[in-house]
């Protein structure tokens, strides 16, 4: 996931910052220094809590200082004191709050979580001061207004309109009372946003399912029995085994535990997270979120949240997402279907005498593909040691591109898990810094996601490299082995890693250019890096066994090929199913408050989710549409169509690393969301993008 912090995004006017002068009554905060670290890399070693609140206090205080210097500029308003102006202010922000979006992420506290649940509407409130400033709306719109009689290059006539655009969006033509309403909606939903994020990680890190016999893991493989049983040692628990809700413990849990009881126990508990009243219910949140959507997009003169949304991406309304999910629900559902009837056969065959639910799919879907394949996914993650498979992206990269990656071992890092990398280009030229952060903590939120601590553009004629960071959520090291990715991390990890690139790449003038990317296009960096993964001829240069050194055999990757579509109707259908509760929640055209569960059963009956299978999220864990992805959680499936067609290019070309292709898409990725979106995929694939390759992949087709 690519994550851009949603108070930076809708300022998206960032840059140039004036030095701060520290307080003499307190020691010197690093936020008001120079940062005298390797490549300009924030100082993790020396940033405390306390240092947020008079950072941020004084970096909205310069912003505002420089947005009214160009508002009240006595000079005609002009692309340079106007526009341009507008992207080069507010760089101290910008500094403060990337480097707050990774600790609160990544490495949060119940301090930092009392410092943004205040920060938030302060942002909110900030941005809404730029928006909703009558005399610095006036300069824009003269210019815009100007823009045919104007000689601009694609990028400036871009952030032009994308500028423009957001004031408008922002609330900048609305009446005197529209606009105090607006301030108070944008203010209430930060607040709840970052209540609901805060309600999930509570709830996701409080529950522990305990097992006290050993007898009680059958099925599990040693390592995960091993790593339970630190677990529990870790919770004061000796000679026990804990499992939570974490990625890497329950996933593998229902993957391989016999024992139904408990593993109807941690689903269970997984899907009912936030799901009942009390302190950390996030029902109530999420319909309050919801409702005060419908208002703010329809004072805003649009139909629903999601026309809203949608109109600044490729997909443009409602209609046109509905259109894709459907074509693709049809045969996934079909298949799911299926999958589920030949799970229900090997239930018979081993006389369970029960019918399939949720808890039981992972556990029975491993079972028929050992029938089927003879693939078993603990016969292939020996072959996936975390620092093999990161090589392996490196070593994409390196062959795709020609850029290598260097560790660093003298770098401030935030928490000393986070390995730091140096990107060169071929020639040695220093391209940017990619940190690394693989492992769980009770401080890291869930999930997988990608972020600029420095964004690329150029600052007053120099050329400012980018600082890009990876978070991710695998499974630790056990003992003596490294870390054993399954199948789907190791995707996850070039996902993420393919998001870095495209920051990485970026070779814009503004930092809009950066921020500015169609939400339906930025996952196709991410997703093309994922058809690499498990191709035979890419998987000799990296699949190596971690006790032998021997690359993975053929025949195993012959397995791994031919159930490549194993699976996918589940996939696919517990994905779209969340894509469609998301729009559902979005297309609302009344500004009242829901009965969240009501409003998500009416929604699954609707489209005929079978029983057997969950959405991938559920209403009060749906972090994507609470927060960044609303009314876009679509997009992973879009992109999925362009990632595609784009790898098919490669294919084509009978090489997966054909040098010509490659140089044309990084040339795409260097663009950023410096022109559409649609524009850049023709330039690069002659052609729209197709669905078929996306249906074949998927065995849909």
């Amino acid at each position: 996931m690519r994550k851009i912090r949603a108070a930076v995004a809708c300022l998206a006017l960032i840059a140039l910052a004036i030095a701060c002068a520290p307080s003499p009554a307190k020691a010197p905060n690093p936020f008001f220094t120079e940062w005298k670290t390797p490549f300009g890399v924030p100082p993790f070693d020396r940033i405390k809590a306390e240092d947020f609140m008079p950072a941020f206090e004084e970096a909205i205080r310069q912003h505002n200082a420089q947005v009214l210097a160009i508002a009240q500029d006595a000079k005609p308003p002009t692309f340079d004191n106007a526009i341009a102006a507008l992207d080069d202010s507010g760089e101290a922000l910008a500094r403060v709050n990337n480097v707050f979006g990774v600790l609160a992420g990544a490495e949060t506290n119940d301090t930092l979580q009392e410092i943004e649940a205040k920060v938030r509407p302060m942002l909110a409130a900030h941005n809404d001061d730029i928006f909703l400033n009558e005399a610095l709306f006036k300069r824009v719109k003269a210019v815009y207004e100007e823009r045919a009689n104007l000689q601009l290059d694609p990028e400036q006539a871009t952030l032009l309109r994308n500028i423009f655009r957001r004031f408008v969006r922002g609330g900048a033509n609305l009446a005197p009372a529209q606009k105090e309403r607006l301030r108070a909606i944008n203010g209430e939903l930060s607040s709840l946003i970052v209540k609901f994020s805060n309600n999930l990680l509570k709830e996701t890190n409080e529950f522990k399912l305990v097992v006290d016999s050993k007898d009680e893991l059958a099925g599990l493989p040693e390592d995960q029995i091993v790593a339970a049983a630190e677990a529990a040692t870790k919770a004061g628990l000796q000679g026990k085994w804990v499992f939570t809700l974490k990625a890497p413990s329950i996933w593998p849990f229902l993957q391989s535990a016999s024992n139904r009881e408990l593993r109807t126990k941690i689903l269970t508990a997984y899907a009912s997270r936030c799901d009942k009243t009390g302190a950390t219910d996030n029902t109530v949140v999420f319909a309050k979120i919801a409702e005060l959507r419908v208002e703010k997009a329809q004072l805003l003169g649009y139909k629903t949240w999601a026309n809203f949304i949608l109109d600044e991406y490729m997909a443009k309304n409602p209609e046109n997402v509905y259109k894709l999910l459907k074509q693709l629900w049809k045969p996934a559902l079909a298949r799911a279907r299926q999958e589920a009837a030949d799970l229900q056969a090997m239930i018979a065959v081993e006389k369970g005498g029960f019918k399939l639910e949720p808890w039981d799919w992972r556990y029975y879907s491993e079972k028929v593909k050992k029938a089927k394949y003879d693939l078993d996914e603990e016969a292939i993650r020996p072959y996936l040691p975390i620092d093999e498979v990161r090589e392996g992206a490196f070593t994409l990269a390196t062959k795709l591109f020609g850029i290598t990656f260097t560790e660093l071992k003298n770098v401030p890092v935030y928490n000393p898990e986070v390995q730091v990398f140096e990107a060169k280009e071929k020639d040695g030229k220093h391209l940017g810094i990619l940190y690394m952060d693989f492992y769980p903590r009770p401080g890291k939120r869930g999930g997988a996601w990608c972020d600029t601590i420095r964004a690329q553009w150029v600052r007053q004629g120099t050329f400012v490299t980018p600082v890009v960071y990876n978070v991710l959520n695998f499974s630790r090291p056990m003992g003596d082995n490294p870390a054993l990715l399954t199948p789907d991390e190791a995707e996850t990890l070039f996902h993420e890693f393919g998001h870095a690139l495209h920051s990485l790449f970026s070779n814009c003038r503004f930092r809009g250019s950066g921020y500015y990317i169609a939400w339906d296009f930025v996952e196709l960096p991410s997703q093309i890096m994922e058809n690499w993964v498990f191709e035979p001829e890419f998987l000799k240069l990296y699949a190596r066994n971690h006790k032998t050194g021997d690359v993975m055999p053929e025949a195993l990757v012959a397995k791994i090929r031919k159930a490549a579509t194993f699976n996918q109707g589940f996939a696919m259908t517990e994905y779209l199913a969340a894509s469609f509760l998301d729009m559902d929640w979005h297309t609302m055209t009344e500004p009242k408050m829901q009965d969240a569960d009501a409003f998500e059963k009416a929604s699954m009956a609707k489209w005929g989710l079978i029983p057997e299978i969950l959405p991938r999220y559920r209403t009060p864990y749906f972090a994507h549409a609470a927060d960044e992805y609303s009314a876009g959680y679509y997009s992973y499936t879009w992109s999925a169509v362009l990632d595609s067609d784009a790898f098919q290019a490669f294919k084509e070309k009978g090489d997966l690393f054909d040098q010509e292709t490659a140089t044309k898409f990084r040339e795409l990725l260097s663009k950023g969301g410096s022109e559409d979106a649609t524009v850049l995929f023709v330039r690069f694939r002659g052609r729209e993008p197709k669905v078929d390759a996306l249906l074949a992949k998927r065995g849909l087709k």
